[in-house]
């Protein structure tokens, strides 16, 4: 159960757990710019993105099927070591977005990350609560994209499309935490706590949520969006129960990874797995 001081309780009370003002609270002008500029420097940007190559994908010629999108991708084809260097770089300036949501967690004095129960108190009950979730969004997400793919309202998802090499599977796992940690920090914990402090309603703040991770999906197609949509709501749902991010950091991880990994093994192995 949730008690009266968990994160989720000071992020729905206008004002609460900010910390610069005389009443404890940061200005909204000055609440409402940075989390703008928070979305625009991270998943907000990743969804203006998505609008305009779901755009392109819907008005090019032939079925939204018979399109790929490719998550992981090589940057130097032919060339290992340089090819690993610019994975490593994009996997750690994906993550600046979530120093800068810790650090703005600080100035406020409200703990940093640990405000919105991304921190290691609990790892027991995060990891074991992820992999339930896991488990139940795993099973239903792949069906859903099948089915979507199949009624053409989706692009072929590659998970993967990186070299035969020996550091393959460590990105891979690298790259699906690192969207977990990236997604669940800003769009849940970090945008639920902003709106809450801007008056947001409960609801209204668990549709935005769902809305912004169900767009940054949409250069898979129309599945893409619904899914993680719906599976957006689920998350904010078990926040606000539980309190915390790090279970839906574990879950989401664990789903990447399955995925990412899945494909990189199953590819051309398997007759119901589409490869593009």
């Amino acid at each position: 159960m949730q008690s009266d001081t968990s994160p989720v309780a000071d992020a729905d009370v206008p004002g609460r757990g900010a910390g610069t003002g005389a009443d404890g609270a940061l200005p909204r002008s000055v609440l409402r710019s940075e989390t703008l500029i928070v979305l625009a420097l991270s998943l907000g940007a990743s969804a203006l993105s998505a609008l305009i190559s779901f755009l392109g994908s819907v008005t090019k010629p032939g079925g939204l099927k018979h399109q790929a999108a490719t998550l992981n991708a090589s940057h130097a084809p032919g060339r290992p070591w340089l090819d690993l260097a610019w994975q490593l770089f994009g996997i750690a300036t994906a993550l600046v977005p979530v120093v800068l949501v810790a650090h703005l967690l600080l100035r406020e004095r409200a703990g940093g990350l640990r405000a919105i129960g991304f921190d290691r108190r609990r790892p027991g009950f995060d990891l074991s609560r992820g992999v339930g979730v896991a488990a139940v969004i795993g099973g239903s997400g792949l069906l859903l994209y099948l089915g979507a793919r199949a009624a053409g309202a989706n692009l072929t998802v590659v998970p993967e499309a990186l070299p035969q090499v020996w550091w393959k599977i460590p990105v891979l796992i690298a790259s699906a935490v690192q969207n977990a940690v990236l997604e669940e920090v800003v769009v849940v914990g970090y945008l639920l706590r902003r709106l809450g402090q801007l008056g947001w309603a409960p609801m209204a703040a668990l549709a935005a949520s769902a809305v912004l991770r169900g767009s940054y999906h949409l250069y898979q197609g129309i599945g893409g969006f619904v899914g993680n949509m719906v599976m957006g709501v689920l998350f904010v749902l078990l926040y606000r129960r539980w309190g915390r991010v790090g279970p839906l950091v574990a879950a989401h991880a664990l789903i990447d990874i399955v995925a990412f990994v899945g494909y990189a093994v199953l590819a051309g192995r398997v007759g119901w797995l589409p490869t593009g």
